[in-house]
């Protein structure tokens, strides 16, 4: 009976807790892209871009690059 006592006591105090946490959650605040982040980006679509070409460009059959 002591046990269960103190069981229900442990998990009364883990809820507590776990509703503390979740009502001390700070905002999430967006920040924008810096410069480099979106020449990186720019650069991988690029990549992207010429990567397909030059499949298509190996498959003279197809010419849609989709």
């Amino acid at each position: 009976m002591a046990m269960a006592i103190q069981l229900e006591s442990l998990v009364q105090s883990i809820k507590s807790k776990v509703r503390k946490l979740k009502k001390s959650k700070k905002p999430y605040v967006k920040m924008d892209k810096s410069s480099s982040v979106r020449v990186e980006i720019r650069s991988k679509k690029a990549r992207k871009l010429i990567d397909k070409t030059l499949q298509a460009a190996d498959k003279p059959g197809k010419t849609s690059l989709t």
